[in-house]
């Protein structure tokens, strides 16, 4: 039997008998003086395995969350939604709160330029990530000319819950049950089940068939164009006509299936970081509440690892259990020659 391959939040691939290489570890960063400016961005974060069950391109494939001492855990619950809470070592990095500024972690669904439509399975136990399905079929984004699939790596910030029950006061449109999703701009092409580092640079209002499904606008905070790129202004100025592509590609991307174009809050403006931020708070407040069992969880699977107080969680035996349930990796299922057709719409 081959040994078990897993994927670390990086994206390096390790075995289940061996430590992480030293390409997926932060241990040899040098905090010199001339690393100062970017200190924060490359400092140790926590690491987070993926395990694959089922076949790839079918129905039951499913891609399993742990932390690198082999615990599983929930990406949508156990994975704190501010990378800057987790500690290096259990040791908080020693950098004045003048020049801390904030990360947010970002769990990776679909990759840039693939069409398969993945997501976190908010109503499953573990809350694996899985492909979305609708009237049988597996679902795939079109290619919407010029584009090939998505058009940035696309997730979801963990910790936060777009509440069905809550009504935006400005879009007057309540919440599609999911996490907040978040579109990284930055030049890596990432992993189903990466956890990166973003930073915050606005937000996007769409209206999808009613409900509210704000997408935040980030990026990685170790791509080389971070450091220059902190508000939505940055974005607009240095990469010309990237906006308008992401506002047309979410109008449009349901078109090929028969759906209406999807509709805009605030004109079609993206806000800036700040409101971003109150938006992403909001949601955590929200989810807050849902695993703390003080609002109604309309179907969404609230079991955890290590949400303190919340009558949720189980232990690891039981995680451990739900994950053995799961078919055994194996051979991906082909993919129809549909799913590369170019739509002009």
């Amino acid at each position: 039997m081959r040994p078990q391959l897993l994927r670390s939040s990086l994206g390096c691939l390790v075995t289940l008998l061996s430590p992480f290489p030293a390409s997926c570890t932060n241990k040899g960063v040098t905090r010199t003086a001339a690393a100062v400016t970017s200190l924060y961005y490359s400092r140790k974060m926590m690491h987070y395995q993926t395990e694959e069950r089922g076949h790839p391109n079918s129905p039951d494939y499913r891609i399993y969350f742990k932390t690198s001492d082999g615990k599983y855990i929930s990406p949508f619950h156990d994975i704190p939604l501010k990378a800057e809470s987790e500690k290096d070592n259990d040791v908080p990095a020693k950098k004045p709160k003048s020049e801390m500024k904030v990360l947010y972690n970002m769990v990776v669904e679909v990759p840039r330029w693939s069409n398969a439509k993945m997501e976190i399975a908010t109503k499953e136990p573990l809350n694996p990530i899985k492909q979305d399905v609708k009237k049988g079929k597996l679902r795939y984004v079109a290619n919407i000319f010029p584009h090939k699939g998505y058009i940035w790596n696309y997730g979801a910030l963990p910790q936060t819950w777009e509440d069905p029950n809550h009504k935006d006061k400005e879009t007057n449109c309540c919440g599609d049950n999911d996490p907040i999703d978040v579109c990284d701009i930055g030049t890596q092409v990432c992993s189903p089940g990466q956890v990166i580092q973003v930073k915050v640079l606005g937000i996007l209002a769409m209206i999808d068939e009613g409900e509210m499904d704000w997408k935040v606008i980030a990026i990685n905070a170790n791509d080389p164009d971070a450091e220059k790129l902190n508000c939505i202004e940055d974005v607009r100025r240095s990469r010309p006509g990237h906006l308008e592509a992401t506002v047309e590609w979410f109008r449009k991307y349901k078109v090929p299936d028969g759906k209406p174009e999807n509709q805009f809050g605030f004109n079609e403006e993206f806000k800036d970081k700040d409101f971003a931020v109150e938006i992403i708070e909001s949601t955590h407040e929200h989810w807050r509440a849902l695993v703390h069992k003080q609002t109604h969880a309309g179907g969404i699977e609230c079991k955890n690892m290590s949400c303190c107080g919340s009558p949720f969680q189980f232990s690891a035996e039981e995680a451990r259990a739900v994950v053995q349930s799961a078919p055994a990796f194996g051979n991906a299922h082909p993919v129809s020659a549909e799913v590369n057709k170019w739509h002009f719409v």
